[in-house]
């Protein structure tokens, strides 16, 4: 008979998920090891091993959590627009920040077949924030290649926020978003 899953197999999955994440962003997913993962969550590395059988199978799990989760706020802010979305990705990305930097830094490193529905999602994002800037700069509709950069521009300013914010200094992530939003929007009003 085959052994039932725990009851909290999906909040220790989830635990370790965000443990090694950590691990992985602050030594470089190339550099780290399951080992390593396993000893930064505390646990053994047969545990590890029990929930994922491979480095690329736990970090394709940490991306897809991660980017799933993010199209989800994404989409359900869809129609408060830039302001709204603006919002809400950095409220998604406020516990995630070992999250957004393996999604920039490591991606690359795992087989065809498994970024392909992660860069979906990142396409799916990059779809919905067009829609945003469209409705702030219509003009751009007729420029794809300017529309893209004004797109990835705002992409930019909400991305590498992980990397100068220190959570009690200076702006909240909140004040944060209505400078970005007013800065994203007075630019694309201005091309």
């Amino acid at each position: 008979m085959a052994r039932g899953l725990a009851r909290d197999h999906d909040e220790k999955r989830a635990a370790l998920r965000k443990g090694a994440a950590a691990y992985f962003a602050t030594h470089g997913f190339d550099r780290a090891s399951m080992t390593g993962a396993a000893k930064s969550c505390g646990v053994s590395k047969a545990l590890i091993y029990h929930y994922w059988a491979s480095k690329e199978d736990l970090l394709y799990d940490i991306l897809d959590d991660h980017l799933g989760a993010l199209v989800e706020v994404v989409e359900a802010a869809r129609s408060e627009g830039m302001r709204g979305l603006i919002r809400v990705i950095l409220e998604a990305y406020a516990d995630a920040d070992a999250e957004h930097k393996l999604q920039l830094d490591a991606l690359s490193v795992l087989p065809a077949d498994k970024q392909t529905p992660l860069i979906a999602a990142q396409r799916r994002l990059v779809d919905i924030m067009t829609d945003a800037v469209l409705q702030q700069a219509p003009q751009l509709q007729a420029d794809p290649d300017r529309l893209r950069a004004a797109t990835m521009s705002v992409f930019g300013v909400l991305n590498w926020f992980y990397m100068w914010h220190r959570p009690g200094k200076g702006l909240s992530r909140e004040d944060y978003a209505d400078l970005a939003t007013d800065f994203a929007t007075g630019g694309l009003k201005a091309l």
